[in-house]
């Protein structure tokens, strides 16, 4: 099983795809990666997400630090979108959002806007396709 496959099954083992998709859709109203890692920094964040893009491990977060970081409203619309309860939503968004994040930069960089479409769609295709 790929990674791509155990980031979709280890969503709470419900809404999945519901999920993953509203954290692209989370990211594409962020303005894009770069913004959303903004977001997150600014929110207290900048170590677990610098952590996500790095090279290295990936430093946990907890659904509160998701939550506080991007705002109640933000989780509670991704839940919305995802049809589970905002508490499922940011623990889910604990597990998936730093690999989602880790596999978009794969080299530590945050890639430019084509190539991050390119990654969104490939993670589309991969769930969905």
């Amino acid at each position: 099983m790929g990674l791509l496959d155990q980031l979709a099954g280890q969503v709470l083992g419900q809404s999945q795809g519901d999920l993953l998709s509203s954290v692209m859709g989370m990211i594409n109203r962020a303005g894009g990666l770069q913004a959303l890692l903004q977001q997150l920094q600014a929110g207290g964040l900048a170590e677990q997400a610098a952590s996500w893009v790095g090279t290295g491990a990936n430093h946990p977060v907890s659904g509160e630090q998701l939550e506080q970081a991007l705002g109640s409203d933000n989780i509670a619309q991704i839940a919305q979108q995802a049809g589970l309860q905002p508490g499922q939503a940011s623990s889910g968004l604990a597990e998936m959002l730093p690999k989602i994040i880790d596999q978009l930069t794969p080299d530590g960089q945050v890639p430019q806007n084509e190539l991050l479409e390119q990654g969104l769609n490939l993670l589309r295709g991969k769930l969905f396709g």
